[in-house]
């Protein structure tokens, strides 16, 4: 039977831990703060877009259609307003 060095040994431990290591990955942004407010209008989620008309909104809020075209500018302080074609709000997000 062959004895190794407990230096050795405790090297090769480490590396044995450190290639569990979970690798982090960047597909997605980090969870940021509700920047625009987009918590406090969750409420509008499910409910006919024609809700939106008698509301008024902060200053750069977009409304987006299905078929809308937008700009792809992060912006997290810009209030988001998604409805999909039954006419129905489907998201609000900031971005």
């Amino acid at each position: 039977m062959r004895l190794v060095p407990a230096s050795l040994a405790l090297t090769l431990s480490l590396g044995l831990l450190a290639a569990c290591e979970p690798v982090p990955t960047e597909t997605e942004p980090p969870a940021a703060a509700d920047e625009c407010g987009a918590a406090g209008y969750q409420g509008l989620v499910g409910q006919p877009r024609t809700v939106l008309t008698g509301m008024t909104f902060p200053l750069g809020t977009r409304v987006i259609g299905p078929d809308d075209m937008v700009t792809a500018d992060f912006r997290p302080d810009r209030l988001n307003i998604e409805y999909g074609r039954g006419g129905r709000i489907d998201k609000v997000s900031c971005y």
